[in-house]
């Protein structure tokens, strides 16, 4: 497994490598100085990069088997940063690349990589010395250069190449996101293999990794242990997104639903010392506006503190419905501050989303074809969904010497959410159903504190990086209120012939939300102990070893009503292993660990035993077209010993524990490039899902299969022209009848219930753009054969519109 050595260092650096050489970026190359003063005799190698980390004042990171063997030339005198480094490395096989203006990594070139007679180390098989501790560098993760990620960072709490996790992570880069035309999370997540998402009735999406809703997911490596329910940044200020794949229990997402498939970990933009003056903005064919900004650099001369500030607007007159009032505001400003030691960043985010209800239809049978017609509005055009999040965070990683390093990261998050929509069901052919108008209002909080100590030793034949690390949160589900009106008991109303509905709130009395009154939990606090041993063995093998103990409170209640909050304890191992057939391709096998507390009172008047899943995966990975590309190939298996809790059939109405499940697929990715200025970014799954107790699944479709190739014109009087189109496609599943409450027991008891044929499709998308050293435009358009689509997943209830063609042009400008 490579490790990345931290040794000191920072500056401003941009220089680009190819095979067995060195070739610099004209675009910073003048903003370098020229007569930098290097004294630095020949030596080891990796000796000689601490001395020039130290004297180009950068940020040096190694593969640290792979240039302890080594031996440096002798580089003295006035020269440029980018020549010092290459006297330094020449005829070692070594390239560099500089991930920020700051950070600069070594990893081998070519003629090493293929173990040809210009790598002198040829002799690593014999010769190992210990590694400095790999560390996460702060800066280093999510500065990507195309559509393939040179590191991941979820999985291991330490920056990691790829090829030597033995787990599947789908990485989403920044120039993906902006080819593509991103705007939410839900939309970038589709590249990845074994991950979709379904339209909620709140206007917020639900993720599903695996076959598994996900957990509360995470931001910045940090769990989010709120509401869980996919509110996320601005794409403007995300810098990439990972999709850990298989159960991440071992990683602290214990608290709410269930964290079985995997995670969604959003990485957030950071301070800069480098300056960053950037406008973004978009403009749709219904009064569609954002407006944002992106502002970075140094606030003093030495760089060693900066600044990053993001703002973000953005609302619609109106949806292609007619629904109103889609007004989402952003701001996060955060400070930066770097010794050749120490990072910290200390940063807060306001994120205020006001979202109309989504386009939706509903059925009036059980078939896709009888859907209510698209123009009939099914809501009050003002009814919402608003969440307001506030978060504020630091994070701290200091190296004490060359085998011991620490690592601190907190947040603090509150949210509130205040919905308000008409219910329908009890639907019949002729339009008449039951209309019941919601009003649900909470808020909560949430904190966590993650310490860490790092530590890399060992001899010739065995390395170990050591992380040792402490984890503290505390989760308190805030007050709240909810109204149904009528007492839940609703309305008559044809879709047809009775007009518009009015506002949801106007239709509750204070009567319904007197009954709807709910006080919240106390704080909750839950611990973890997290260790962790990466070894590699001689120079093809490396293993990982993780645990994770984590204590708990569940909060429930006794029989009588009085609260009952009893401490419970569950230990989670991990364990991975992977095989270098060659410095680009290796071969992987993990199992790892899930759990979900159930604060659910069984037979016996006890809480019922937490679910528990367990996953087996094997795969392989691999860099092709001359490290420009990586294709990423998994199977898996994932059992589950019981699903959502069902309720008995006779009184006293206990609880009993789901059915079990079965999840086992195969998963394709390929990201990178092929040719000069043509990327391809290309994701398929194969998935089958068993339940248990016989139960067909539900939003399940067997096959899914992305696409999204751009072509940038390299040459000639359209240089920087380009193109892009996509594919999105997936195969039949199944969505359910829901009916009422008995209904709901019933389908857990697999007696025939009504389900829903969803039809397989496939979307086009495509854009033209051009890009200039200082701005850019795309012009892009959605659903390009305007065909009627249809999410994987929803019940007669709520049927998601996706029926149109829709434009989007969209830009940036730095000044």
């Amino acid at each position: 497994m490579s490790r990345f050595a931290w040794l000191p260092a920072y500056g401003c650096l941009t220089l680009m490598f190819a095979a067995g050489g060195v070739a610099s970026a004209p675009a910073c190359a003048a903003e370098q100085p020229v007569g930098m003063r290097f004294a630095i005799p020949a030596q080891s190698l990796s000796t000689a990069l601490i001395a020039f980390g130290k004297q180009a004042n950068v940020q040096v990171l190694t593969a640290g088997q792979t240039v302890e063997a080594l031996r440096s030339h002798a580089v003295a005198g006035a020269l440029s940063m980018q020549a010092a480094l290459g006297q330094l490395l020449e005829g070692t096989g070594m390239v560099f690349a500089f991930a920020d203006a700051r950070t600069v990594v070594i990893k081998p070139g070519k003629a090493a990589a293929t173990g040809g007679k210009s790598n002198p180390a040829s002799s690593l098989d014999q010769t190992r010395a210990t590694l400095l501790p790999p560390i996460q560098a702060i800066g280093l993760v999510g500065k990507d250069e195309g559509f393939m990620a040179d590191v991941s960072s979820g999985p291991t709490r330490t920056v990691s190449d790829p090829l030597d996790v033995p787990q599947s992570v789908g990485i989403v880069t920044q120039d993906l996101l902006q080819s593509e035309q991103v705007q939410t999370i839900a939309e970038a997540i589709r590249n990845i293999a074994g991950v979709q998402y379904y339209d909620g009735s709140s206007g917020l999406p639900i993720f599903d990794v695996r076959g598994f809703t996900t957990g509360n997911g995470m931001t910045d490596g940090m769990p989010n242990n709120i509401l869980g329910i996919g509110d996320f940044p601005p794409m403007i200020g995300v810098e990439r997104i990972e999709v850990l794949k298989g159960p991440e229990a071992i990683l602290g997402d214990t608290s709410a639903y269930n964290n079985f498939g995997g995670l969604i970990d959003v990485v957030l933009k950071k301070p800069q010392a480098e300056p960053i003056h950037q406008l973004f903005y978009s403009i749709g064919p219904h009064g569609e506006k954002q407006l944002g900004v992106d502002l970075a650099g140094a606030l003093n001369t030495s760089g060693s503190l900066s600044y990053r500030l993001i703002a973000n607007g953005d609302y619609a007159d109106r949806t292609m419905q007619g629904m109103r009032g889609r007004r989402n505001r952003y701001v996060a400003p955060s400070i930066g501050w770097s010794s050749p030691d120490t990072t910290l960043i200390v940063g807060a985010s306001w994120m205020m989303n006001h979202t109309p209800i989504p386009d939706h239809a509903i059925l009036l049978r059980d078939t896709v074809s009888s859907a209510s017609p698209p123009g009939i509005l099914l809501d009050n055009p003002d009814d919402h969904t608003a969440i307001e999040t506030r978060r504020l965070y630091y994070m701290l990683e200091h190296r004490f010497n060359e085998i011991w390093s620490f690592r601190s990261r907190a947040q603090y998050v509150r949210e509130s959410i205040d919905s308000k929509y008409w219910y329908m069901d009890g639907m019949d052919p002729a339009g008449d159903l039951n209309a019941t108008a919601l009003d649900y209002r909470t808020s909560d909080a949430y904190y966590v504190l993650q310490n860490d100590v790092t530590a890399s030793f060992g001899n010739s034949w065995m390395q170990h990086s050591l992380v040792l690390g402490v984890d503290y949160s505390r989760i308190q589900l805030g007050g709240g209120e909810y109204a149904l009106s009528n007492g839940g008991a609703g309305m008559s109303y044809n879709i047809f012939s009775s007009g518009p509905l009015a506002p949801a709130a106007s239709a509750l009395s204070a009567d319904d939300y007197a009954e709807g009154y709910f006080s919240g939990n106390p704080w909750t606090t839950e611990t973890g102990l997290f260790i962790q041993d990466q070894i590699a063995l001689g120079t093809q093998w490396e293993a990982l070893l993780a645990w994770r103990r984590t204590g708990y409170e569940l909060q429930t209640t006794y029989p009588d009503g009085s609260p009952w909050n009893p401490h419970k304890v569950q230990w989670v191992p991990n364990f991975g292993l992977v095989y270098k057939l060659t410095p680009e391709v290796s071969i992987y096998a993990n199992t790892s660990n899930g759990f979900q507390p159930d604060t659910g009172l069984g037979k016996d008047n006890h809480p019922l035993a937490p679910a528990l899943s367990r996953q087996i995966e094997i795969g392989t990975k691999m860099n092709l077209f001359q490290d420009r590309a990586r294709l990423t190939v998994a199977a898996y298996r994932i059992m589950l010993n019981n699903s959502a809790d069902l309720i008995s059939l006779q009184p006293p109405y206990y609880f009993i524990t789901g059915p079990g499940q079965s999840n086992k697929g195969i998963e394709v990715e390929f990201n990178g490039r092929i040719l000069p200025g043509w990327d391809l970014s290309a994701a398929f799954t194969n998935a089958v899902i068993h339940n248990n107790d016989g139960t067909p699944p539900l939003g399940a479709s067997r096959q899914r299969f992305n696409l999204w190739s751009s072509y940038t014109l390299q040459q000639g009087a359209l240089r920087g022209f380009g193109v892009g189109l996509g594919v999105l496609a997936r195969s039949r599943s199944l969505g359910i009848m829901s009916g009422d409450f008995n209904d709901y027991v019933s389908i857990a008891g697999g007696d025939g219930t009504d389900y829903i044929s969803i039809p397989g499709q496939a979307s086009v998308s495509a854009n033209v753009f051009y890009r200039a050293p200082r701005w850019s435009v795309t012009l892009g358009v959605k659903n390009l054969l305007d065909r009627n689509l249809y999410g994987p997943q929803f019940d007669e209830t709520f049927v998601p519109l996706r029926n149109h063609r829709s434009f989007l042009l969209s830009g940036t400008y730095s000044f």
